[in-house]
């Protein structure tokens, strides 16, 4: 998830562990544990794209990583915080809550989380994007709401508890919303006889009320989308998987890197000469002359006999255009 949610979750797990003893430091903290798994970020600056995105996510977001960084940043804040007369014990629960709900918050989302490294398996629920105000917006308003009242108000507790009820309960709601559309797709494509071996749904961008679908046909790939206020029936538009074509690449360890990133969810495509690589996870970004452009897409390059991913920018333009289109097709079709 996005910065800001993870700094209020943090800081709403550290009030719930030590909110009543320590006040406001316990949201301090508790955010500063929320936003270190992200700083792998970074690190992934300092190297290539292909290994910026395998290392996001990674370590920095397993529970190994949690257990070993929580006794130690509860030892250091229990020395800088001696005033409380607290213990290293306490601070240890607060920082590895705080830290481990980032990457359990994250496993709702796409990309994926290593949350078991170093066993590559990442887990992702696929069912809430990345930023999602109906999350987001409830429990930053209670957080800091709270802040107001004295640590040991009762009105203080009520607060903190409503915003990790209202976030979790709408967390299992997207799951529930999910399993409901996905039934809605496998019915579209099981009334127009299509065969298929896999499918993928995720939430649109910043809502839970548009879903997209990859379906993993023989040859193609299916992309389409349903709104829970739609009327009329899910089209599917084709994409050639062009697996013939693209195999020369395939000896490349790169791109082997690459199709593993992507859990197998690729179209290699060639634009004038020039290869490309195509994440589906992430869907389609729609532009305004009526084509449209993969959300993750790299540009393939054969450099010193070796293939280098470089990532295909996308403007502010596009981001405007999609977010215009996006609200009117949350009303339906």
């Amino acid at each position: 998830m996005d910065s800001l949610t993870q700094i209020v979750l943090g800081a709403a797990v550290g009030e719930a562990v030590l909110g009543k003893k320590v006040g406001n430091k316990a949201l301090l903290y508790g955010a500063i544990a929320g936003t270190i798994p992200d700083l792998d970020v970074m690190f992934g600056a300092m190297t290539d794209t292909i290994t910026a995105i395998e290392w996001h996510r990674g370590f920095s977001h397993s529970l190994l990583f949690c257990v070993l960084l929580a006794p130690i940043l509860g030892w250091v804040v229990n020395k800088l915080e001696r005033k409380y007369s607290l213990g290293w014990k306490p601070w240890t629960v607060l920082f590895f809550l705080g830290l481990f709900t980032h990457p359990l918050l994250d496993a709702f989302t796409t990309w994926g989380t290593q949350i078991f490294w170093p066993f590559e398996n990442r887990i992702a629920f696929n069912s809430i994007f990345v930023i999602d105000p109906l999350y987001t917006v409830p429990f930053l308003i209670s957080t800091v709401w709270l802040m107001f009242y004295k640590r040991d108000s009762k009105s203080r507790r009520q607060l903190n508890k409503a915003g990790l009820v209202i976030s979790s309960s709408y967390l299992l709601l997207t799951l529930g919303i999910k399993t409901f559309v996905e039934h809605q797709f496998e019915n579209r494509l099981e009334s127009q006889n299509i065969a298929y071996t896999q499918i993928s749904t995720r939430p649109a961008p910043f809502n839970t009320l548009l879903w997209n679908a990859n379906v993993d046909t023989p040859n193609n790939y299916l992309i389409g989308d349903y709104a829970l206020l739609d009327s009329q029936p899910i089209q599917f538009k084709s994409y050639a998987k062009q697996r013939e074509a693209s195999n020369s690449l395939l000896d490349f360890p790169n791109v082997q890197r690459l199709i593993t990133i992507s859990d197998g969810w690729y179209i290699m495509e060639q634009k004038e000469e020039q290869w490309y690589f195509n994440d589906l996870r992430f869907g389609l970004i729609p532009k305004r002359d009526g084509t449209s452009m993969f959300s993750f897409s790299y540009e393939l390059n054969l450099v010193n006999n070796a293939i280098v991913a470089t990532e295909v920018p996308k403007t502010t333009t596009d981001a405007k255009f999609l977010m215009s289109g996006l609200w009117e097709r949350l009303k339906g079709n």
